[in-house]
């Protein structure tokens, strides 16, 4: 039998995904696979160039550049979401929140602006892009923020799947937090219950009826991590979000980059039952499932600065389920180990994200 391949839109043939030498949908998730491909070539050269601060070469959530006696952080992300309404949210407020959260995680909580490029389809209902507009509206004025500058393009049918939007978010700190300087002794909280997001949107997708009405966690968190920081201004070292590539890629980037081991203790790790019950279900392992509104959070200091940080998070709706989850240890650096309670096994990090287009 002989299989023609058609051509794509611009006339040229399209080897198959996956292959060698072609970018396939793990490229894009989050874990492993999307890590080598940024470091081996999308930021190849651009790491070399110095910057006043920490850019490309440092792969956190943003950019950290010295202005005065303060940092500007930048960071820029792009957003596709389907379906781009779901329970708890929608593109719109994802986007937003998403980059509110990075610009969050570098202790930048006062940000002084976005700009957003939004790429729609021919045949996108006008109604349903004045949805998402007044969803990033509300998010702004939430997080006390705004779009300052922004661009659109609309692209033909079929050429993109709905609406694509891109932010980019700006402000200043004086206290920067990194993701890459924890040592053995440091200890982790996550700010709430994991995987949220990505199962909420995955039983939407898939018309699953689950037992309770399960809603994706995306909100923005700089007036949380704000109000952690003032608790514990020197004792919080690193924070990081656990977006693609889930819980499980943020405590690798951790573990990786400071040369730490890590150990988790499963049982304290908070989790719903709708999606410890979906992801068994399913085959799925929660803890590489995507979040929108979660941030994870190394302490330094002991248990008077964890305790401080905790009771600083729960006084806010997103952090009402913030718990101590494991600590980094000097042993096996590099590497998470996830505590079960009758045994310990190493944490694999997923080569990409089992849920497609969750953020």
């Amino acid at each position: 039998m002989t299989v023609v391949r058609q051509p794509d839109r611009v006339g040229r043939d399209r080897p198959p995904a996956g292959g060698d030498g072609v970018i396939a949908m793990k490229h894009g998730f989050g874990g492993r696979a999307m890590r080598r491909l940024v470091g081996e070539t999308l930021a190849a050269g651009f790491v070399d160039i110095p910057v006043d601060g920490y850019g490309l070469a440092a792969m956190d959530d943003g950019a950290a550049l010295r202005v005065g006696d303060q940092w500007l952080i930048v960071t820029t992300d792009a957003h596709v979401v389907h379906p781009v309404f779901f329970p708890g949210g929608d593109i719109g407020g994802l986007a937003v929140s998403g980059t509110v959260n990075d610009l969050a995680m570098m202790g930048a909580t006062e940000p002084l602006g976005i700009t957003c490029a939004i790429v729609v389809e021919e045949g996108f209902a006008r109604a349903d892009l004045e949805r998402i507009h007044d969803s990033m509206l509300r998010t702004c004025r939430h997080a006390g923020t705004t779009v300052l500058t922004g661009d659109t393009k609309v692209m033909g049918r079929g050429e993109v799947d709905g609406v694509v939007i891109t932010t980019t978010g700006v402000a200043l700190t004086s206290r920067l937090v990194r993701d890459s300087v924890l040592r053995p002794g440091d200890q982790l909280i996550i700010s709430g219950t994991i995987g949220d997001h990505g199962v909420a949107l995955m039983a939407h997708r898939h018309e699953l009826t689950l037992a309770t009405d399960l809603h994706s966690d995306a909100a923005p968190l700089n007036a949380m991590i704000r109000d952690a920081l003032a608790a514990a201004p020197e004792a919080i070292v690193a924070m990081k979000d656990p977006t693609r590539g889930g819980l499980s890629s943020a405590l690798h980037e951790f573990a990786s980059k400071s040369n730490v081991g890590i150990v988790v203790h499963e049982r304290d790790v908070p989790m719903r039952d709708e999606v410890r019950a979906t992801a068994e279900i399913l085959g799925l392992d929660a803890f590489h499932i995507a979040n929108e509104g979660k941030a994870l959070i190394g302490v330094r200091g002991g248990a008077e600065m964890v305790e401080a940080v905790l009771e600083a998070l729960r006084g806010h709706p997103e952090g009402v389920n913030a718990a101590l989850i494991g600590e980094c240890v000097a042993t096996r650096p590099g590497d998470v180990v996830l505590d079960t309670g009758l045994g310990k096994r190493l944490m694999v990090e997923s080569e990409g994200e089992p849920l497609p287009r969750i953020c």
